[in-house]
């Protein structure tokens, strides 16, 4: 709600600690399609409507990691080091590939026990690299749960960005043309909060209905438009990227007696 996502057409990716693909779906969605395991299914507040969530459990709480790791913790504006760094990288980060998993993984995995890592690392990468692929591996996940949701019939045009992730331009860009898709910052924060506000407002007769709530209240930031080629690049890349959970995963279950 506090994203605008009320009717197909538009998904929400939030990059937090953790980072959420929400998704509107037709209120037609078999049930069998709505029971998916590897993605949970809601009731909308708008009447006779679903929404999917995917949910990956690492997204900025892995470039807080990268962070620490590379002597960034006390540096004022880090974040904003790590991304003008990840700008200068090419995509791809030179064969550099991340998996996100450092929580284990939810979507579409549902994997405690799944292991993160860098794939490729050679003594060429130097930490923006190791940044941008954190950010595009964050991103490759994000894409995994909103292919999930589409699989269930949502109808997605636009991307509206929340959270911190969203706060960096790169990492929009990058989820732009990774999901090959425009993205839209959301302007507002605490979104929770201001769909329970709009919800109360309709419900007290403030605003007519969602619709009108959402228009008057609900703000986006410029369009983010995926660059084509960068695309075409990426969906190289995130073909390989998924096929290293399901070759790993004998050895992330392995690992795990060594901890």
């Amino acid at each position: 709600m506090g994203n605008g996502l009320i009717a197909p057409g538009k998904a929400s990716v939030t990059v937090g600690s953790g980072g959420q693909v929400f998704t509107p779906l037709q209120p037609d969605t078999p049930a069998n399609l709505r029971t998916n395991p590897r993605l949970h299914v809601f009731n909308h507040a708008v009447p006779h409507m679903w929404y999917g969530l995917g949910a990956i459990l690492s997204a900025g709480l892995s470039l807080r990691w990268l962070r620490n790791i590379t002597g960034l913790e006390n540096t004022p504006n880090a974040y904003a080091i790590l991304s003008a760094e990840a700008a200068q990288a090419p995509p791809g980060a030179n064969g550099l590939i991340f998996l996100p998993y450092l929580s284990g993984e939810r979507t579409p995995h549902m994997d405690p026990l799944a292991r993160g890592g860098f794939i490729g690392l050679t003594h060429f990468h130097q930490r923006q690299h190791l940044a941008r692929a954190v950010m595009e591996g964050v991103s490759m996940a994000l894409r995994q749960a909103l292919e999930l949701s589409l699989e269930l019939g949502g109808q997605v045009d636009t991307v509206i960005a929340a959270g911190g992730g969203a706060k960096s331009q790169i990492w929009r860009q990058i989820q732009a043309d990774v999901f090959g898709l425009p993205l839209r910052q959301s302007l507002l924060t605490e979104q929770a909060g201001v769909g329970a506000a709009l919800l109360a407002g309709v419900g007290s007769g403030v605003y007519p209905n969602l619709t009108e709530a959402c228009a008057q209240v609900v703000r986006y930031g410029p369009a983010t438009r995926p660059n084509h080629q960068n695309h075409i690049r990426y969906n190289e890349i995130f073909d390989r990227y998924a096929q290293l959970y399901p070759r790993l995963k004998p050895d992330f279950h392995a690992l795990h007696h060594f901890d």
